[in-house]
């Protein structure tokens, strides 16, 4: 349970914070935010000593046991290592971000989705189960595109937040494709039992494609060359993101996931070339553009891909040392990137600017933060006596170990590059002349809360960098160990290896960063030089964006050749596509009536379909008059309720006949904001071209029920018939089936239905429909007063409805009912008590303010339906099992009880939440006053 704390604690939160903000304000939100992360920090710290001595925390809970899902955490020496990462960077930045943000930035809206990234990033490193990995992945993507969009009225953040979930989503669908293939050629998905398959998976012939699809996906995620154009874009997050995200954490996931999968993928041969290539590339490119951003944040965007490069490398070559330099670098570089982007953050902050070109002269204005700038600056560029120093000397010398003379000279360039692109951060920001014209000339020293979490970092940054082993060492060791799969051999940790090749390497780094900077900044000319004008088509994001609009372009034709808007036309594609494929899969197959002995038709039933086959006639003559044709489809409806009735299907028909008393009612209420009759614009050759296909339709699907009805075949009814009462606890097969065996299908389905709802909301919001006084023979639209006998009507019946409700939904487990039926009846008691008192009176009663009181009922709903399944965890068993039992009461008896009747008061809630704010959202379309009786079969939008 203490893995599970560590993730569910920060979700948890997600969900908690923005009523804590709403109620308690910007300073209890953050200090909430901040107990969330120093708890998850606190267990993980706990755990840490028998960790670091090499042993492992496991816990599993089935999920979905039959696709191999489970939630399956591991606590080993490499989670240990960035799951300490991600909680104690989590609380430097929340104590940065409540210093940081503006008056007018929503507190509640930043902690919560700081909380949900931070639950995704931990479930990633903590996930010993890859499709469990997998789904927290892509939650990370959600909660980035969520945090780089937050300031959503910014075009810039909107369009990074896009382009940086369509980058790394669709990275994480091909790593999906990747994980599914790695999980069938081992037999399992959990990844610690996948190690000891290696030559078994990578002897299979799927092992190629499946090493590709996973390389995407990490490639994607931590910005490597070609992928790496997000990253810069999305620096118009606020910084307290940038930090966490982008120097910390999500960047860290690609490469986290090679560290994980290393002693399962490495040894291919592919696997080293593809990564230590991409890896070496990336490190240089980054590095060189770092140097002409103008940006601040930029610079540092291009210095984070170039060391994300770098890392990939080491991770590529694979050997001993270079995992231990990998690991290094992942801690180093959160030490001195994240206080940077903090110090980026502080220098936008005070003069409203990030442009090094205006800036300059700040160190004599805020010598607190330029002493930061400097030291984690130094770091970055590897000067002597800084950790960055230490692994970039190791770096070096892995370089060296490839053999011959490219890769090293590739390295040594980088880092000359690197060495030039922190003195410009510097120099240019702290020094080079006095400030320039910025939004605010006399900026200071940001309040303690801004500079306690950088120079803490830098502190450490220091500390690592003279005595590396005390600090990393044990941290270091344990992860590395992980990742190779195998003990380590005898190394140290030291800022001084002695005179060597490495040493001059990076001698010369040093040297030809300060040359390098030296000449390009002559006379000012590394000001004047626009890289994106010098590249011209060929950037990351044009590239891109040539992309989006040539898919969007042919998905434009594509549409425009199905589609011209009529939606007669999107249902003729659709039913003779239906018609065709079903022709074609099943014409020539020799399929007729079965033998099976047919029951005689009894009148009753002759007088059902006669029934049936007049209202689909009328349906097809007057569906023009769309009030009357919702009243035909209803008796349609009804007499589906009566064929459940005849097949003993009691459940089913009484859900029929509410829905269709609700949805009669919502058709009616959109009707009404629209003329009563449709155009009348089809040619003879279109009706006769649908009537073709509404023939062949019908024609196929009645051919296709006659054959399956008059045959003997073995049916999996019998299986819930049977499991029903021992299994799911309860005799009405129906509903154990929905809130039990299928319990997935239906959470999904009310997730849906709410979603919709929503919908219905927003569309409808703020739109007013003009209605005339009177329709078009002269009837008003509106009593003048509801009628005495419907108020007297409604009042009798609301109690009485709310008590059968409560009947239908108690019975509901052994009897028919349910939690959807009893919804339904409640929803209906309602809409008549609207139709009696008026729908305003009724939500000033309800207190439904204009239909978002609802939202909650949904997500009330919605929320007691997923805790219960969630709650299955506590007892080992997967998700959404059901408990039942009997208790003993006096008077009473014996009482069945089941945990899924707690699923069906989700379900409850939300049926009547959904109802209910879909029809005060129509409701609220129609309150604009009477337009001109002219304009009666007019609906116009005022």
């Amino acid at each position: 349970m203490t893995l599970l704390w560590i993730v569910g604690v920060p979700l948890l939160a997600a969900a908690v914070l923005p009523v804590v903000a709403a109620h308690g304000g910007r300073r209890a939100s953050a200090l909430a935010a901040l107990a969330v992360t120093l708890s998850a920090l606190a267990v993980v710290v706990g755990l840490a000593p028998g960790v670091l001595q090499g042993g492992v925390v496991q816990a599993s809970w089935p999920w979905v046991p039959d696709v191999g899902l489970s939630v399956s955490l591991r606590l080993d020496g490499l989670s240990l290592l960035l799951a300490g990462l991600i909680a104690g960077m989590g609380a430097l930045i929340v104590l940065y971000a409540a210093y940081y943000l503006g008056p007018h930035d929503l507190p509640g809206k930043f902690y919560a989705t700081l909380m949900l990234f931070m639950a995704a990033m931990l479930g990633v490193v903590l996930a010993d189960n890859l499709l469990l990995l997998a789904v927290f992945w892509e939650l990370t993507s959600l909660a980035s595109f969520l945090l780089v969009g937050y300031w959503s009225h910014d075009p810039q953040a909107r369009a990074g937040a896009r382009q940086a979930l369509a980058v790394t989503g669709g990275g994480g669908l091909a790593l999906l494709g990747g994980v599914v293939l790695l999980g069938w050629i081992a037999g399992t998905y959990d990844i610690s039992e996948m190690v000891g398959r290696r030559a078994e998976i990578q002897a299979d012939p799927l092992f190629t494609p499946a090493l590709l699809l996973i390389l995407l996906g990490a490639f994607t995620k931590s910005a490597q060359v070609p992928f790496h154009f997000w990253l810069p874009d999305a620096m118009a997050a606020p910084t307290p993101v940038s930090a966490y995200l982008h120097s910390a954490t999500m960047v860290k996931a690609g490469i986290f996931l090679l560290m994980r999968l290393h002693p399962v993928l490495a040894g291919s041969g592919l696997f080293e070339t593809l990564v230590s290539g991409v890896g070496l590339l990336t490190v240089a490119w980054g590095a060189w553009v770092a140097i002409f951003k103008h940006d601040l944040k930029g610079l540092l965007a291009y210095s984070t891909v170039s060391h994300l490069g770098l890392i990939m490398f080491l991770v590529g070559v694979g050997s001993p040392l270079a995992a231990v330099a990998a690991v290094l670098h992942v801690l180093n570089h959160a030490t001195f990137k994240a206080p940077l982007f903090m110090v980026a953050g502080i220098v936008d902050h005070e003069t409203g600017s990030r442009d090094l070109r205006r800036l300059g002269g700040l160190f004599a204005l805020m010598p607190w933060t330029g002493t930061l700038a400097l030291l984690a600056a130094a770091s970055m560029a590897g000067v002597p006596l800084t950790n960055g120093f230490v692994s970039k000397e190791m770096f070096l010398a892995e370089a060296v170990g490839t053999g011959g003379w490219l890769v090293p000279l590739v390295a040594t360039l980088a880092g000359a590059c690197s060495v030039a692109y922190a003195l410009r951060l510097v120099h240019d920001a702290f020094f080079h002349g006095p400030l320039g014209d910025v939004p605010n000339p006399h900026p200071h020293e940001p309040p303690w809360g801004m500079r306690v979490p950088p120079t803490l970092l830098v502190g450490l940054a220091l500390a690592a960098g003279l005595a590396p082993g005390p600090v990393f060492g044990p941290w270091v060791h344990a992860a590395a160990t992980v990742m190779v799969g195998q003990p380590l051999p005898p190394y140290t940790l030291t800022p001084w290896h002695g005179f060597n090749l490495p040493l001059l390497l990076s001698g010369l780094a040093l040297a030809g960063g300060v040359w390098l900077y030296a000449r390009l900044q002559r006379g000012r000319w590394l000001h004047r030089v626009v890289l994106e004008e010098r590249m011209g088509p060929w950037q990351g994001r044009r590239l891109f964006e040539r992309g989006v609009d040539g898919l969007m372009g042919w998905a434009g034709r594509a549409t425009a050749a199905l589609d011209n808007g009529s939606l007669q036309r999107m249902v003729a594609w659709l039913v003779g596509t239906a018609v065709v494929a079903g022709g074609a899969a099943l014409l020539g197959q020799g399929l007729g009536a079965g033998g099976r002995a047919l029951w005689p038709a009894n009148p009753l039933a002759w007088a059902v379909w006669l029934l049936l086959l007049a209202t689909c006639a009328a349906l097809v003559r007057m569906h023009h008059q769309r009030l009357l044709a919702v009243v035909l489809v209803g008796v349609v409806g009804l007499v589906t309720s009566l064929t459940f009735v005849a097949f003993s299907a009691p459940d089913l028909a009484l859900t029929q006949l509410s829905v269709e008393l609700v949805s009669t009612v919502l058709l009616l209420m959109g009707l009404a904001l629209l003329p009563q009759h449709s155009p009348r614009e089809s040619s003879p050759q279109r009706r006769l071209r649908d009537g073709a296909l509404a023939l062949a339709a019908g024609a196929g699907l009645g051919w296709i029920t006659w054959v399956l009805l008059t045959r003997d075949h073995d049916s999996i009814a019998w299986y819930f018939l049977q499991q029903s009462l021992p299994k799911g606890g309860g005799a009405n097969v129906v509903n154990v089936i929905l809130v039990d065996f299928r319990g997935y299908d239906t959470l999904g389905e009310i997730t849906v239905l709410g979603i919709a709802a929503v919908g219905v909301l927003a569309l409808m919001e703020g739109l007013r429909m003009a209605r005339p006084p009177v329709d078009a023979e002269g009837r008003r639209w509106t009593f003048a007063e509801p009628p005495l006998l419907l108020r007297v009507a409604a009042a009798v019946v609301l109690p009485a409805a709310l008590v059968v409700a409560v009947y239908i939904f108690v019975r509901g487990h052994n009897a028919p009912g349910g939690g959807f039926i009893a919804g339904l009846i409640t929803a209906v008691a309602l809409v008549l008590q609207a139709m009696a008192r008026g729908l305003h009176p009724t939500e000033a009663l309800l207190r439904a303010h204009g239909g978002r009181r609802f939202v909650r009922w949904l997500g009330a709903g919605l929320g007691v339906a997923g805790l219960t399944g969630v709650g299955a965890f506590v007892w080992g068993r997967p998700f959404l099992t059901s408990a039942h039992g009997h208790l003993h009461l006096p008077l009473l008896g014996d009482v069945p009880l089941a945990t899924a009747a707690l699923f069906d008061l989700g379900v409850y809630g939300t049926v009547v939440g959904a109802t209910l704010l879909t029809i005060s959202a129509l409701g609220n379309a129609s309150r604009a006053g009477a337009a001109p009786v002219g304009t009666a079969q007019e609906g116009r939008a005022s």
